[in-house]
């Protein structure tokens, strides 16, 4: 399938990994990169991942047949709604947040009557590591994509970003967006805070002491502060419940040890280590 002219709107490792495997896969005509830095876009060119580059978003969107907004969280709808302003009404526009409830926010009753048709999607792929420099044409194979349409999104163009994502290599999943919010709360964003906090709170001086356990658990800590405290605030409500059972757990843990109670420490590790097994290697 041809998907005709793709741009992409922020091309970083996410960004730069879809025009990777677009090209690799001959996935469409004209691979169009739009963002605000310049050399970020010719580098990404020069890599293969884009055949054209601009940074005037109108530009770039202006004959797109699938628009892909790869921009943080809290800039996803002002760029879905400059781009749909200017797109072809034919044109289908996706992102990747990590977050869709506050999207959905601020696009409601936003989007130009008879035009482009916005989706949500969110790859559960990446890396802690940011820019095009480190994008990769099989990121996506194999992994889950999340795709959240609403109560009145049109079955045909679903199924448009359905197959974009399968023929990037991806798995496919429907959820409702606010579904989605809530469990990435748990899968995503509590996991940051917590190697954020565990990192936080180790001295400097004990790093020598560290072995593949603390590396392991603390490497997402090195992902973007800008990019993730975005992603914290859109998702408020969510990460703040998930943290109360985080919170709630830890607790558990500390009365067992302060009390001394074995019995109930060995079966609060036997809980989590029965949750990690359930997820495989």
């Amino acid at each position: 399938m041809n998907f005709g002219q793709i741009t992409i709107i922020g091309v970083g490792l996410i960004g730069g990994s879809i025009g990777l495997a677009v090209k690799q896969r001959k996935l469409a005509t004209v691979v169009y990169g739009v963002g605000r830095d310049e050399r970020n876009l010719e580098r990404a060119r020069a890599s293969g991942a884009l055949d054209r580059i601009s940074t005037n978003l109108k530009e770039a969107c202006a004959k797109s047949d699938f628009i892909v907004v790869c921009t943080p969280v809290d800039r996803v709808a002002a760029d879905v709604l400059a781009a749909a302003q200017v797109a072809p009404s034919h044109c289908v526009i996706t992102d990747v947040g990590s977050t869709k409830g506050n999207i959905l926010a601020e696009l409601n009753g936003k989007m130009p009557s008879g035009g482009a048709t916005f989706i949500g999607s969110h790859p559960l792929a990446g890396s802690e590591k940011r820019g095009a420099a480190h994008a990769k044409a099989d990121l996506f194979t194999d992994r889950l994509v999340v795709v959240t349409p609403i109560a009145d999104t049109d079955t045909e163009v679903a199924s448009v970003v359905d197959l974009f994502w399968q023929n990037l290599g991806a798995r496919i999943m429907r959820m409702d967006p606010h579904e989605h919010d809530r469990a990435l709360a748990f899968t995503s964003h509590l996991p940051h805070a917590a190697a954020s906090a565990l990192a936080g709170v180790t001295p400097i001086e004990w790093l020598n002491l560290t072995a593949g356990g603390f590396k392991d658990t603390t490497r997402i800590a090195a992902g973007d502060a800008e990019l993730w405290a975005a992603i914290f605030e859109a998702n408020r409500d969510a990460v703040l419940t998930s943290l109360a059972a985080f919170t709630q757990q830890l607790e558990r843990f500390r009365d067992a040890l302060e009390t001394r109670d074995h019995p109930q420490l060995i079966q609060w590790l036997i809980e989590g280590k029965r949750i990690r097994d359930a997820l495989g290697s």
